[in-house]
């Protein structure tokens, strides 16, 4: 079977579909992924086949003092961003690459990301079975009320027939690679929605917090993912952590200098990047913007966390953990270092977040793994050649 892996955006889109690729691969299925310029080494660095569905751009120079803006959350400007980039602009350009792609390469089921609608319509032309992998975990940033108009307008420029109820847009099946409890109620998924983990299972362990390593001190993993680049957040939470009885590990991303915070105290590291799963091995709470990636690693690893939603599907992921009690969350843009200083110490003594993360935690474990979801891709492409 041939499987082309569709993705549109960052690593936050790719991500989710390397435990499906590299099982079809290990199953010895032939696998390429496609994805924009900007990902073609990342694919490839990845193990896998590439195509380019754009070509890449140049990124704009970052001075060394520069800060993007850091404004409220605006749900509302988040829609716009998913209807008009997303479902509009990128769902054009990409219907018109995966198809080319598509034609050249001949797949025989594209596994696309949840929000890489113009793969989607692509598959449908085409008459090649599609595949939906969730990624944005608690739902409501792609609802179809934000994306329907768009979608629409491109299902005519193609020549599909009308779907008002957005039935075809998830394809002949839905994938999410994340625990039932994490989706957002008011958001339900399609009937049939396979549900397993994203990657390997995570074995308990004791936490510093009861004794381990460290000199009995928690560690404390603070993120903001591999783009955010916002310093007074990060200069915010580390002067609330600075004399706190924890470790902190944090990773500022590529366009901060480390170096640039200046001298630390000795239970303070500051890096580029680590691999997150290393970190988390080891963390006892994640200090995060509540993007999917890190969010469903941290529970996997039963660890709870202090959320700052920024955009995008953070937002609806915070306010879901919030609910299910594993999180607690910070205003990026208001909260002082001592606000900082209080959530960390909140959760280190209030054991109920870590129950709850361990509760997640053993859902996830319970999950089939991704392999498992091979069958019902063969079967689709058994189905189509048997037509």
């Amino acid at each position: 079977m041939r499987i082309l892996f569709t993705f549109i955006g960052g690593s936050g889109h790719f991500r989710p579909l390397v435990p499906f690729a590299r099982a079809a691969q290990a199953a010895g299925h032939t696998v390429a992924v496609a994805g924009s310029g900007r990902r073609y080494e990342e694919i490839r660095g990845a193990g896998f086949a590439a195509f380019r569905t754009s070509e890449p751009k140049p990124r704009a120079g970052v001075a060394a003092e520069a800060e993007p803006q850091l404004e409220p959350v605006d749900l509302a400007r988040e829609e716009q961003v998913m209807r008009d980039g997303f479902a509009g602009r990128g769902a054009r350009r990409h219907a018109t690459a995966v198809r080319e792609i598509a034609l050249e390469w001949k797949p025989d089921v594209i596994v696309r990301d949840e929000v890489d609608f113009g793969s989607a319509i692509a598959a449908e032309v085409l008459g090649i079975p599609c595949v939906n992998v969730i990624v944005l975990l608690a739902g409501g940033l792609a609802r179809p009320d934000v994306v329907r108009d768009p979608i629409a307008a491109l299902r005519t420029e193609w020549g599909l027939v009308a779907d008002p109820q957005m039935a075809r847009l998830n394809g002949e099946l839905v994938i999410m690679p994340a625990p039932p409890s994490l989706r957002d109620p008011r958001y339900p998924l399609p009937e049939g929605t396979f549900w397993c983990g994203s990657g390997d299972r995570v074995v308990r362990r004791e936490r510093a917090g009861g004794g381990g390593g460290g000199g009995g001190r928690p560690l404390i993993y603070f993120t903001l993912g591999t783009f955010d680049t916002h310093r007074s957040v990060f200069e915010r939470v580390l002067a609330g952590l600075r004399d706190l009885p924890v470790r902190v590990v944090t990773t500022v991303g590529r366009q901060l200098d480390p170096a640039s915070f200046g001298p630390q105290p000795e239970h303070v590291r500051i890096e580029s990047f680590i691999p997150q799963d290393e970190v988390l091995a080891e963390a006892d709470m994640v200090i995060a913007h509540g993007g999917s990636g890190t969010l469903i690693g941290s529970l996997a690893h039963g660890i709870p966390s202090v959320l700052l939603p920024m955009g995008a599907d953070q937002p609806h992921n915070t306010r879901r953990c919030v609910e299910l009690g594993t999180a607690v969350e910070l205003d990026p843009v208001a909260f002082r270092a001592e606000d900082a200083a209080r959530a960390v110490t909140s959760l280190l003594s209030d054991t109920s977040y870590t129950a709850a993360a361990r509760r997640i935690q053993d859902e996830i474990n319970g999950l089939p793994e991704p392999a498992e979801a091979l069958p019902l891709m063969e079967a689709l492409a058994q189905r189509t050649r048997a037509v």
